[in-house]
């Protein structure tokens, strides 16, 4: 059909472009002559100055003795040629030919060009029969089919088991009897679970390069759309389509969108996405078998699908697509820095053990941040110093060298991130410090960096409190200093961080012997219909409150006793700070010792001197990440830091 239509307006065209062409070379020499009226031709006769004329029927092409042309037209009926032969005058006669094409196409032109018109707007309309306005049910599942630029399982890297999962999904499709000889059925669907950047998207286009098979590809949002039955309907055609093209794949990124838990929210059964999660639910595992056809979608929301979506039938398979560890990272950061020219000093495993919590996304923007910074500096490589500058552009933000900060500012700056680092490397629990500055980077005026030595995967109470009281070691820094009265507003962000993990050490990690082994996180946040606020008793909130302020405290006087043991120390750090505006971990102990640097450039080295040990990242957060709880000397007010990494 869409040939038919592709073929017709074609025609139409090729019939305008000659009918134009016949029109204009058939009038060229009329358009090339001036007009006379019938009188002045006569005039012009009588003076004996026209030389030679052409009778073209009721049109006159005049030549005078002067060799110009002009065209008349004489009245019907009208019989001028003895006139001109008895003056002398040279007379030709052409017949009046008129090619019945021509005469068609001059006559039926209007309306060939309205079915024209008419042809190319229902074609946009109708999209190829995918999306217009006369095709809303048909599937806009896509058929990919990459040339160059194919992934294979070969760029996958870091997510081994969820790969080995995918690969054998593959080996079915490629060679069924392998597995069903022994009784096995391919299965009907793979869900893909983590969190945003893993490569959830990547392994499936890898499956694509892999499986040899057609493999279509749809988002969720393609389904709903505003008209009623419309999401159902491209449901049962996308099956369709794959039931042609079976065995086949395909891939639905972003499910949440269409197969959110049904009942849930307004519009009941008859709300137009719960229609189009129906049709799918029935696809999927209904009366009609669909025999080789996979369905593989992706999600980062799993909490919210509809249990029917989830059970054995329907997606057989739920494969989680994590954060990669320190191994999964030195691949990933190896399949990225393929197509780099790296320098002699890039040693991508110290990269990978420095970047914990990365996902494959964020260590892809890291390599391509650091060919972006050697190739404004002119480099022919990317060296280690450029993935160390890419990494603290990454982690702290941009630094702004433009900014103006006062020399009142700039010193409160240095003392609050002195606090900060020495009580974070006096604290046994506390990170290794990676690095200190009081260069503005984001929206902090300062910051201190603490990255863990390995991956973790659960914190003690121990370490929490080491984390709080260093989180205070600002705000006690200033006091210490200058007094309570001139206490900044730059701790605001610090309180807002340390509070978060006290409270979370309360309410729902059982860390307070005075609330117990109790998780009120969720009654907290709104729990069986409460709109928000505690669902418990206002004895319970006061004592909850209590532990909260009792951890913060307890916190911030071990800070202040740490200060106060070590105040040469902290003094010789805050004017390090000052001198250098950024220090490493080796350079902060070297300042604390009261040694000499080797020269100006180790105190802004961006990270070029740091020891294999304190090389290490920050796990990952639900917001941007926030290198340690100190780390936003000299902000504003209401210019806190992200939320702590344990939660």
């Amino acid at each position: 059909m869409n040939n038919a239509r592709n073929i017709a307006f074609w025609a139409v065209l090729l019939l305008l472009v000659i009918a134009l062409f016949q029109l204009f070379s058939g009038g060229q020499n009329t358009l090339a002559a001036r007009p006379w009226s019938y009188s002045e031709f006569m005039a012009q006769v009588e003076a004996g100055r026209v030389a030679e004329v052409t009778l073209n029927g009721e049109r006159v092409t005049v030549r005078t003795n002067d060799g110009g042309t002009y065209t008349t037209v004489k009245p019907e009926g009208e019989q001028i040629t003895e006139r001109l032969l008895s003056r002398g005058i040279k007379v030709e006669a052409t017949p009046q030919e008129q090619s019945f094409f021509g005469t068609f196409l001059m006559s039926f032109l209007p309306i060939l060009l309205l079915i024209g018109v008419w042809i190319f707007f229902m074609n946009r309309m109708q999209g190829g029969g995918k999306g217009g306005a006369m095709g809303f049910g048909k599937s806009r599942a896509k058929l990919l089919t990459e040339k160059h630029g194919r992934v294979t399982f070969d760029d996958v890297a870091g997510i081994d088991e969820a790969k080995e999962e995918l690969e054998e999904i593959v080996e079915f499709l490629r060679n069924p009897q392998k597995f069903s000889r022994l009784g096995g059925k391919i299965p009907k669907g793979a869900l893909l679970v983590g969190p945003p950047g893993t490569g959830k998207t990547l392994l499936a286009r890898a499956i694509a390069g892999e499986a040899g098979v057609p493999f279509f590809t749809i988002s969720g949002s393609d389904f709903v759309e505003m008209f009623v039955g419309v999401g159902a309907s491209r449901v049962r055609d996308m099956f369709e389509q794959a039931k042609k093209n079976a065995p086949c794949i395909v891939f639905i990124d972003e499910i949440d969108a269409v197969g959110r838990a049904r009942g849930v929210g307004m519009g009941g059964g008859n709300d137009e996405r719960e229609q189009t999660l129906n049709q799918l639910l029935v696809e999927m595992d209904g009366f009609e078998a669909n025999e080789g056809v996979i369905i593989v979608a992706a999600t980062n929301r799993k909490d919210v699908l509809d249990p029917a979506l989830l059970r054995p039938g329907r997606f057989d398979r739920q494969i989680t697509v994590g954060n990669p560890d320190i191994k999964g990272r030195e691949k990933i950061l190896n399949v990225h820095a393929r197509k780099i020219p790296l320098g002699p000093d890039v040693d991508l495993r110290l990269i990978a053990r420095g970047t914990p919590g990365f996902s494959g996304a964020d260590l892809a923007n890291l390599v391509n941040e650091a060919a972006l910074l050697a190739a404004r500096i002119g480099r022919r490589f990317v060296a280690m110093a450029d993935f160390e500058n890419a990494k603290d552009k990454v982690l702290m933000g941009v630094e702004r060298r433009s900014m103006v900060m006062s020399p009142e500012d700039k010193e409160m700056t240095a003392y609050h991130e002195a606090g900060h680092a020495i009580v974070g490397l006096k604290l046994p629990k506390c990170d290794p410090v990676y690095k200190a500055t009081i260069m503005p980077r984001g929206g902090a005026l300062g910051m201190v960096m603490s990255l863990p030595e390995m991956d973790r995967h659960s914190w003690h109470k121990d370490q929490m409190k080491d984390r709080i009281a260093m989180g205070m070691a600002g705000k006690a820094a200033e006091i210490k200093k200058w007094g309570e009265d001139r206490v900044s507003s730059g701790a605001s962000g610090d309180i807002q961080s340390v509070s978060a993990v006290a409270r979370a050490m309360v309410m729902r990690w059982g860390m307070s012997d005075a609330v117990g082994n109790i998780d009120y996180g969720e009654a907290h946040a709104g729990y069986e219909g409460n709109a928000g606020g505690f669902s418990v008793s206002a004895e319970t909130k006061r004592l909850i409150e209590a532990e909260v302020k009792s951890i913060i405290d307890e916190g911030f006087e071990r800070a202040m006793k740490i200060l106060d043991e070590n105040e040469e120390e902290f003094e010789r750090l805050a004017q390090g700070l000052l001198e250098y505006e950024t220090l490493t971990g080796e350079e902060i102990r070297k300042v604390m010792a009261g040694e000499k640097l080797g020269g100006d450039d180790d105190g802004a080295s961006g990270g070029q001197d740091v020891p294999v040990a304190s090389v290490l990242a920050i796990p990952k957060t639900k917001k941007p990440r926030n290198p340690d709880a100190g780390s936003d000397g000299g902000k504003g007010a209401g210019e806190g830091d992200a939320e702590p990494s344990p939660l």
